[in-house]
């Protein structure tokens, strides 16, 4: 693993200011030799400098003193000899700012030319075995936007945990069995018998769509009137095996066309084929975890902080999805997951205690499981609402949103807040080859990178060889910001592991793509002098570099022409 130059510059900035204020104490200046850890951050405002600690505040209490007398200490004694530090200042009530010379942010860049494609990169996991389960939508209707979200949130997360160092697989747990599926048989198997006529109401409860209709129509096509010359239980399932594999088959293609790979598809259905099921249920109830009441089997999810005991066997002898859910949760730690995550919709969060309590009863720690919840998708079009039903069969496929925007503007656009949060995806704007288009704003930097890098070629120059006399050209505030700004990409492609929070790349790439614009809008980057242009060409070359590194994180394409 290399170590961000970002990094090594604040652990630089930490250690001057300890040994400043040791230096201080045997002077006299500070009373007390004790000195508590103290953290750099970077302002907010560019005013405030590059680096900025309230190590002074921090100390006040150890050394009993102002803490902008403790600053001024520090300062005083501060040993700048490498000449770092362009400028020092004491703001507020005691905060340090440290301004950088404008040289020492240049091996960034060198940084992310030897680095390449690992740019960001970190060992955090350190080859641990981690599962990321998402979208895991039932197999009985086509994906909405609602799915889409969960997916995208997903999948970029399997890909920064494993650019970060874990062992990830992904996985899609299909739930294949139980009340859903025989629903789903049901509803095929009575618009099936409309389609020969008979006139019966189709139920409430039944699935509404028109898809319901087109596998009606497709199994009269491949079987004509065969479903009713059986009985009606064998006719429901076998209309419910169809319906099933039909759009399991329709959603692997969805997402295949998402971006989305899963190493795994993981079968409900296996569960109970196994004996799985049958096996921690019986070893729970051996272990009193289950105990019977009301002829139900009930598991004590209150010893493990739930608000009350759920049922897991029914009193008619069916298990609920809990009882699977539980089986399914062991048997991923049985094949050797160190960390469990499951993304899931925001209405699932009550689920959350019951799960954890499986986890914990089950042997395990229940920090090892984790449980990332999306919230939903408000799709405009124009900033109008789209009026959406689920109950009537009225809703917009993620299949849908794809062919109208497209892949990538999707999947950006999903990330572009937080996933606890409401999301706004409007069609329209997704649409548009304009700055107003996150995605766009950001595809567009690599684009016109790529076109500035062809027209250098024709020119005979070369973008990838580092020339210090033309970096050290690169002395325009724009440059240096630009410089600054992809400084800090390891950091936040940390964060984003840390938190599981891939909107932090999205974010830090509409601010670097911000900072491109402004520093493009102003300067020229192939200009009549030639050490200047290869010392610009070197610098955008980088910006081109991490934004590719950023949109494959978020399983998003980095386009050479648009």
């Amino acid at each position: 693993m290399y170590k961000a130059y970002h990094n090594e510059m604040k652990q630089k900035i930490k250690n001057l200011i300890l040994q400043a204020a040791e230096r201080a104490h045997q002077k006299g200046e500070l009373p007390s030799s004790e000195f508590p850890s103290i953290d750099i951050e970077e302002p907010k405002l560019e005013e405030h400098g590059d680096f900025s600690t309230n190590a002074a505040m921090i100390m006040a209490s150890v050394q009993r003193m102002p803490p902008r007398k403790i600053a001024e200490a520090v300062l005083r004694n501060l040993d700048n000899s490498e000449g770092m530090i362009s400028g020092m200042e004491i703001a507020g009530p005691g905060f340090m700012n440290f301004f950088i010379h404008t040289a020492f942010w240049y091996p960034v860049l060198r940084e992310i030319f030897e680095a390449d494609t690992r740019y960001g990169f970190s060992d955090l996991g350190k080859g641990k075995k981690v599962q990321v389960e998402f979208v895991s939508a039932n197999p009985t209707g086509p994906l909405h936007v609602g799915h889409g979200r969960g997916a995208a949130v997903g999948d970029s997360i399997g890909n920064i945990l494993s650019f970060c160092g874990y062992d990830v697989s992904k996985e899609y747990y299909i739930n294949d069995s139980g009340r859903q599926i025989q629903t789903l048989g049901r509803s095929v198997f009575l618009r099936y018998k409309q389609l020969f006529g008979e006139n019966i109401p189709f139920p409430e409860d039944c699935y509404q769509g028109d898809y319901i209709i087109e596998l009606a129509k497709t199994i009269r096509e491949e079987k004509g009137g065969g479903l009713l010359e059986c009985g009606e239980d064998t006719a429901i399932g076998c209309a419910a095996r169809f319906a099933a594999e039909s759009i399991m088959k329709g959603i692997r293609n969805d997402l295949e066309a998402f971006g989305v790979r899963f190493d795994s598809w993981f079968s409900e259905q296996s569960l109970y084929d196994s004996g799985k099921v049958d096996a921690v249920i019986r070893d729970f109830r051996n272990r009193k975890i289950i105990y019977e009441s009301d002829g139900a089997g009930w598991f004590r999810t209150t010893d493990y902080g739930d608000e009350k005991d759920r049922v897991v066997v029914r009193s008619s002898g069916q298990t609920t999805y809990f009882a699977s859910d539980i089986a399914y949760h062991q048997d991923k730690f049985d094949r050797g997951f160190e960390r469990i995550i499951d993304v899931w919709g925001a209405d699932h969060h009550g689920y959350m205690p019951r799960m954890k309590a499986a986890i914990e009863a089950g042997g395990h720690d229940r920090n090892q499981f984790e449980v990332i919840l999306v919230q939903l998708v408000n799709l405009l079009r124009g900033g109008v609402p789209v009026a959406m039903s689920t109950r009537a069969g009225e809703f917009v496929t993620l299949s849908d949103v794809i062919k109208e925007v497209g892949r990538d503007a999707a999947r950006f656009l999903f990330l572009t807040r937080h996933y606890d949060s409401p999301l706004d995806f409007d069609l329209e704007l997704a649409k548009k080859k304009t700055n107003e288009n996150p995605v766009f704003y950001v595809q567009y930097v690599h684009a016109r990178i790529s076109s500035i890098v062809l027209k250098a070629r024709e020119k005979g120059m070369e973008n990838e060889a580092e020339d210090e006399a033309a970096v050290a050209m690169l002395k325009e505030p724009e440059e240096i910001r630009l410089i600054k700004t992809m400084a800090r990409y390891p950091e936040v492609v940390r964060c984003s592991v840390e938190f599981m929070e891939p909107h932090r790349i999205t974010f830090y790439l509409m601010d670097l793509a911000a900072s491109f614009h402004a520093y493009y809008n102003k300067h020229r980057v192939l200009t009549d002098e030639p050490v200047l242009s290869r010392g610009r060409l070197y610098l955008v070359s980088a910006v081109k570099k991490v934004i590719r590194n950023g949109l494959t994180l978020l399983g998003v394409g980095a386009p050479e022409k648009m």
